[in-house]
C-alpha cells in the first residue's frame, strides 16, 4: 500500500506544533499500525531528518501506552488499541491523520507523546487499598458474590490507555475514574477506604484540569476495553453517599 500520512510533529511542551505530510510505500496489510510508524521512522532516519516520537510498549494491547487519534478517532477505525490495529483497516492511497491525545490535562511532550501522569495521580490519591501484610489467606477467607466478583473482574480490564478522554468533547477522565471505584467498591477489601477514596479520586480529577462528564457516551465507544457507561452512574451513586456521610 501506498500512503499519505499526515502526522503532528512539535519539538517539546512549549514549542508550536503543526501537521507534517509524508508519503510512505510498501506497506503490507499484515503490519500493525506501530510497525507501519517504524518503517515511516526507518526512512526518516535514512535521510538524515528527526523520527517521529510515540509512546509504545507491550504492543500487545494490556500495557496502555500506545495511544493516538486516528483520523479523529482514539486508536482508529477500530475498537481495539493502536498497537492491535492492523494496516489492513486502511486501503491503497488513504489518507491518514494521526495525532496524540487532545486534552488539557494530557500536555504534549514530543510529537505525538503525551504526559498522562495525571492519571496515576488519580490512583495515588485513592485507587487502593489497605491490607494487612503477611502470609497469604486462603481463596476463600473473604467471600464474595459471583456476581459482585465478575462485576470487579470486567471493570479491572481497564488499562488506563486514555482512549475516554481524548474521546470526550470535555475531556472528562469519568469513565477511567468510574471503572477504579467501581471495581475495588464491588469488594469487601476495598470497603474501608471506599467513601475517602471516591471524594479522593474526583477532587484529584477536577484538580488535574479533566472536564465533567455530561453522558454523551463516546468515552465507553472508545475503549478498547469496552469498560460499559453505567460506572460512571456508580461513580455519582459513591459520591453522593460519601457527601451525604461528610467525608
Amino acid at each position: 500500500m501506498k500512503l499519505t500520512l499526515k502526522i503532528w510533529r512539535q519539538a517539546t511542551t512549549d514549542a508550536t506544533g503543526a501537521m507534517h505530510t509524508y508519503q510512505l510505500d510498501g506497506v503490507s496489510e499484515d503490519m500493525s499500525f506501530l510497525e507501519m510508524l517504524d518503517v515511516l521512522n526507518e526512512q526518516l532516519n535514512a535521510s538524515d531528518e528527526e523520527p517521529i516520537a510515540f509512546d509504545s510498549d507491550c504492543r500487545e494491547g494490556i500495557c496502555g501506552m500506545c495511544g493516538l487519534m486516528i483520523n479523529g478517532q482514539a486508536h482508529g477505525p477500530e475498537v481495539t488499541t493502536t498497537c492491535q490495529l492492523h494496516m489492513r483497516s486502511f486501503k491503497d492511497g488513504d489518507e491518514i491523520t494521526i495525532e496524540p491525545w487532545r486534552a488539557d490535562a494530557f500536555p504534549v511532550l514530543k510529537d505525538l507523546c503525551v504526559d498522562r501522569s495525571a492519571l496515576d495521580r488519580m490512583i495515588q490519591s485513592g485507587g487502593y487499598i489497605s491490607a494487612n501484610t503477611g502470609s497469604a489467606p486462603d481463596a476463600h477467607a473473604a467471600p464474595v458474590e459471583k456476581k459482585k466478583a465478575d462485576r470487579a473482574f470486567d471493570v479491572a480490564t481497564c488499562i488506563g490507555c486514555g482512549a475516554c478522554v481524548a474521546a470526550c468533547p470535555n475531556g472528562s477522565a469519568s469513565l477511567f475514574l468510574g471503572a477504579k471505584i467501581t471495581h475495588l467498591g464491588e469488594l469487601p477489601q476495598g470497603q474501608p477506604e471506599r467513601w475517602d477514596r471516591v471524594i479522593g479520586m474526583v477532587s484529584q480529577h477536577d484538580h488535574d484540569g479533566f472536564g465533567g462528564c455530561t453522558n454523551i457516551g463516546e468515552c465507553a465507544s472508545a475503549c478498547p476495553k469496552e469498560i460499559p457507561l453505567d460506572v460512571i452512574s456508580q461513580l455519582n451513586k459513591d459520591l453522593r453517599t460519601a457527601m451525604v456521610k461528610g467525608r
